[in-house]
């Protein structure tokens, strides 16, 4: 699919003279591991949370990517912060969100991980074993309870009742919008998302490639919740 150029996003303007933002974004997947050579978690690429990094530099802002394991190219002109588990992404994101404007959650972490981690490997008896697993650090949640004066922007994957799923979760994690999108988005270079405010307003509806959807997902931002 061919790029858009920039002025169909961000309008005829002058970048250069426009408000810069510097805004934290997440992507791509969290690992809690099992033992030291299992783990769990999903088939998150990381492409819309980098699409969405290049698209904020694009546009003249500053970032600062706190980044699971993906193989992708960082976006030239952000600050990568690499992290491994939910809690190195939670502990991340607490530290550098003081010093930014707002966030993008975009990355896929995981809700659970094992209470405890097998030192080693596991070895393999031919019985069922049983994993304890506990509730993860909700990032974006607690973002969303310091934010104070800055903005927050939160991801949505739903597969049932996703509207009121959505909204729910924009609520609950006091988000002042949310992006949902479908489970086909997982690894893909497209996506479909649909873009809720905090009056439980559906404001946008956009289909494409995921960096079109970010550049028009930052002018959003920039446009409705900037300063």
């Amino acid at each position: 699919m061919e790029r858009l150029p920039l002025w169909a996003y961000y309008g005829r303007v002058d970048l250069e003279t426009a408000i810069a933002m510097k805004i934290l974004i997440t992507a791509g997947p969290t690992r809690e591991y099992l033992d030291d050579v299992r783990f769990l978690s999903n088939a998150s690429s990381g492409r819309m949370g980098y699409a969405i990094a290049q698209a904020a530099i694009d546009a003249g802002h500053e970032v600062v990517l706190v980044s699971g394991p993906v193989a992708l190219p960082v976006p030239a002109g952000c600050e990568l912060v690499p992290v491994e588990g939910t809690r190195d992404m939670y502990d991340a994101c607490l530290t550098r969100f003081a010093e930014c404007d707002g966030v993008i959650a975009s990355a896929a972490v995981c809700d659970y991980g094992p209470r405890e981690r097998t030192s080693g490997k596991r070895v393999k008896t031919g019985q069922p074993i049983t994993i304890e697993l506990v509730e993860m650090p909700d990032i974006i949640a607690e973002l969303g309870r310091q934010k104070g004066q800055r903005w927050s922007v939160g991801f949505a994957l739903e597969a049932q009742d996703p509207h009121r799923r959505a909204v729910e979760k924009l609520h609950k994690k006091n988000c002042d919008a949310i992006v949902l999108n479908r489970t086909t988005a997982i690894g893909a270079d497209d996506n479909s998302i649909e873009l809720i405010d905090a009056t439980d307003t559906t404001v946008a509806k956009w289909t494409g490639s995921k960096i079109d959807i970010a550049h028009r997902l930052i002018a959003w931002i920039a446009a409705t919740l900037a300063d």
